[in-house]
């Protein structure tokens, strides 16, 4: 009887030690680097890149401009810069905070330009900026060069265009 649960107690062992190696295996496995890819995507030796990281906040005239019609106007010249950015390769990504913050916060826009300047000339289209909606501050920042990649996806799982 000894033996017979020794043989079973080794057998479940030797199982959970081939099923752990299997699952090491898969966990534990690199994608193949592909440097035509990170070629195409501005990636530096750590797969990143830098861009502009623009935050929008509650400007001067937002509760000033109060006609319905007004504002609607404004953001639809809003959305529509957007999709121009997009179109051009500029805009990498975009959205709204969830909430209301004490920081004044709105949203963000990620922008692949080398410079401030160059990210103030671009967002100067915007009718939300340039009305005073809208102000923005506008960062440095280095992140993956793979976050574009996301914006096929995002077309593919979204049912509606802004």
């Amino acid at each position: 009887m000894k033996k017979v649960f020794c043989l079973l107690i080794l057998s479940v062992f030797a199982i959970s030690c081939n099923a752990q190696k299997k699952t090491l295996k898969i966990t534990a496995s690199q994608p193949e680097f592909s440097q035509k890819l990170a070629d195409s995507l501005g990636a530096d030796q750590r797969g990143m890149k830098n861009y502009m990281l623009v935050i929008l906040k509650t400007g001067p005239k937002d509760a000033v401009i109060t006609d319905k019609k007004e504002r609607e106007e404004l953001f639809k010249g809003h959305f529509s810069n957007m999709t121009e950015m997009e179109k051009m390769g500029i805009l990498k990504m975009a959205g709204p905070f969830a909430t209301k913050n004490d920081l004044g916060y709105r949203g963000i826009f990620l922008l692949d330009v080398k410079t401030d300047e160059e990210a103030k000339t671009i967002l100067g289209n915007d009718p939300t900026i340039k009305s005073g909606v809208f102000t923005v501050e506008i960062l440095p920042w280095y992140g993956s060069a793979a976050i574009p990649m996301h914006l096929k996806f995002h077309k593919q799982i979204s049912k509606q265009t802004p």
